[in-house]
């Protein structure tokens, strides 16, 4: 069941603790997200067949080009893709330069515990500690809503 694009914003003192979450990209590097904390991450769930997926991408791309590039990370879990040549089509067609873990069984996505997705698209919005601070179950419903939403993450005050 495909999500309704609702942007779900976890308030800092409901957060779990940090997702662990590690795997080889589609271009075959490893990642790993506890690499990235002390920035806040957009995660995006994606696979190459999803319309959806595909028409919300563009915005992704964008909204990645526009947030402080010293502040924050794009980061995308391609699933379902049981060639990560397709994968890689998928990005190269649309322009994606930030890296995907190539995870075509979605194991990995039990890392994000309660908000683990239904369907892709799905986006989540990690904070400086690595914890699921939103959540947009089903596609972006723009990019201006995804910017505001990392704005925001941006904006919390940083412990110690």
């Amino acid at each position: 069941m495909p999500g309704d694009g609702k942007v779900i914003e976890v308030p800092i003192d409901e957060r779990e603790g940090p997702v662990d979450l590690a795997g080889e990209t589609v271009q075959g590097e490893v990642l790993d997200l506890a690499d990235l904390r002390g920035e806040v991450v957009v995660v995006n769930m994606w696979w190459s067949g999803c319309g959806p997926c595909r028409t919300e991408m563009p915005m992704l791309v964008e909204a990645e080009g526009e947030l402080a590039a010293d502040e924050t990370e794009f980061v995308g879990i391609n699933i379902r893709d049981l060639a990560p040549e397709n994968a890689e089509a998928f990005e190269r067609d649309l322009g994606v330069t930030y890296p995907s873990i190539y995870d075509p069984g979605s194991e990995r996505l039990n890392a994000f515990g309660r908000y683990t997705p239904y369907a892709p698209p799905t986006t989540w919005v990690l904070d400086r500690e690595g914890r699921v601070a939103a959540l947009i179950n089903g596609p972006v419903p723009s990019k201006s809503t995804l910017t505001t939403v990392v704005e925001d993450v941006l904006e919390e005050p940083v412990d110690g």
